[in-house]
């Protein structure tokens, strides 16, 4: 539950603020007539993400038990985490200028395509945030080791994803209807971090499942054995494998690139924000010596 809540969250707010932006512009330049297409565009984005999640859900489903399912399941693993960490620094780096850079993408998609370019632009903003919500949840769901045989956990995700996108969607109601100040960029760095976490846990799920394919056979040994005080299957143990990628019996290899994963990405993204913080106060202080 917690996992899903905190990625839907955290896409929620990203989406709702790319529209937010576009609608906000469209009433600068005068242009509310396009409000249709910019949610014609959302729209279509959220069809073919939910179709298309399903469609992959079942069609994955399909092969349970087999290799071709193992096979999936981790390439699900280790897109999602490329996809967590990309859409992370990314966010970081393009936060100060998200508003400008959509400013000009509208006015090029009102020159060239009127109304169908800005539903596409929409639907290309959205449709990337959803495309990568959609291969987080699949691989949280398939990560969760009671997923298949307990329905009510499978509910306990959807629960998760419903309350961060209702959370997501009211605090962008708040900032941009009723003017609540939220530091965002702290907030994505917090939730950033977070995110890493989770995407330590899928890296050390592909490792097990390349393991157990016999595809990787180095680091196999088993560092410890906790399932005698709280097994993986467990209601605890499920929950802490959702969060931070616990395994009762954690090979190697897995806990290698679970510490590796998280020392190297957590260290760039925490530099990378000193240096922002640094390069803006250079820049201001000689404005304030005037």
């Amino acid at each position: 539950m917690i996992p899903t809540f905190v990625i839907f969250l955290r896409e929620g707010i990203e989406a709702s603020m790319i529209i937010a932006i576009l609608l906000s512009y469209l009433v600068q330049i005068n242009k509310r007539e396009h409000f249709r297409d910019v949610y014609l565009g959302v729209a279509a984005a959220f069809v073919l993400v939910l179709l298309g999640g399903v469609g992959a859900y079942f069609l994955i489903k399909h092969y349970d038990g087999s290799n071709a399912q193992t096979y999936f399941e981790t390439a699900t693993y280790v897109i999602a985490a490329s996809f967590l960490t990309w859409m992370t620094f990314w966010m970081h780096k393009h936060a100060r200028t998200m508003a400008k850079e959509l400013q000009a993408r509208s006015d090029v998609a009102l020159t060239r395509g009127g109304r169908f370019g800005l539903g596409v632009l929409a639907f290309q903003a959205v449709g990337r945030e959803g495309l990568e919500t959609m291969v987080f949840t699949l691989a949280i769901i398939f990560s969760s080791s009671r997923q298949a045989a307990t329905p009510v956990h499978g509910d306990l995700l959807l629960i998760g994803a419903a309350l961060g996108l209702v959370v997501a969607l009211s605090i962008a109601y708040a900032i941009y209807r009723l003017g609540a100040k939220l530091n965002l960029k702290r907030f994505f760095r917090i939730l950033g971090i977070v995110l890493m976490v989770f995407a330590a846990g899928l890296l050390a799920d592909a490792i097990e499942n390349l393991q157990q394919l016999g595809w990787l056979t180095i680091g196999t040994h088993v560092m410890w054995n906790s399932s005698g005080a709280i097994t993986e299957s467990s209601s605890f143990g499920d929950v802490l494998h959702s969060l931070v990628g616990y395994a009762d019996r954690p090979t190697v290899m897995q806990g290698i690139v679970w510490v590796g994963y998280i020392v190297v990405s957590v260290s760039a993204f925490v530099g990378l924000g000193r240096r922002g913080q640094r390069h803006r106060s250079k820049v201001c202080e000689p404005l304030g010596r005037r």
